[in-house]
């Protein structure tokens, strides 16, 4: 009879994987930090600072700080996943608006949740089962992530506003923060 192979996962994840289990929800954002993740794609930081500008204005966060994955395609990193949990309350990652910058976004969003801080991921409607092919990847079929409308790497300044606008409820409903 053969030696068994190891088998290594291809997506790096491990038993943490499973666990789908979204961190507790702040009651209000009043005074809370909030993590923004551009992941380097077109747009993002715009629709990041749209949002980020509204949870200021409307729902009382005290701060937001903005930080910048490497690279679209991938997770971010462990060493920078440490850093805004550590200096954030929440977050809100985007833009996915391709297959794997989706993917990832998604990722993303759940490796806040794995690290107790709560979080919203953001793709472009085209890209959303790249989304929920990722969620399912990781253990977390469940994971809600909000889509917007595909394009946003093209969209001028007016238009970035108007879809951060759109997103604004369904980023504070996930949030579980009331209006």
């Amino acid at each position: 009879m053969a030696a068994r192979e190891a088998l290594l996962d291809p997506t790096g994840m491990d038993e943490r994987s499973a666990d789908g289990t979204l961190a507790p929800r702040p009651t209000s954002l009043r005074g809370l930090t909030v993590g923004l993740l551009d992941n380097t794609k077109v747009n993002a930081t715009p629709l990041l600072r749209g949002i980020a500008d509204d949870l200021v204005d409307r729902f009382g966060a005290g701060d937001t700080r903005l930080y910048t994955k490497d690279y679209f395609g991938t997770p971010v990193k462990d060493e920078l996943l440490r850093q805004i949990a550590a200096e954030c309350d929440v977050v809100v990652t985007a833009v996915g608006d391709c297959g794997s910058c989706s993917a990832a976004t998604v990722a993303d969003g759940i490796l806040f949740e794995r690290a107790g801080i709560p979080a919203v991921s953001i793709c472009s409607d085209s890209f959303a089962m790249s989304g929920a092919a990722m969620a399912q990847v990781q253990g977390f079929p469940g994971f809600e992530f909000i889509t917007v409308e595909h394009p946003v790497a093209s969209l001028d300044e007016k238009e970035i506003r108007q879809r951060a606008a759109t997103v604004l409820p369904d980023v504070v409903r996930i949030l579980g923060v009331g209006a």
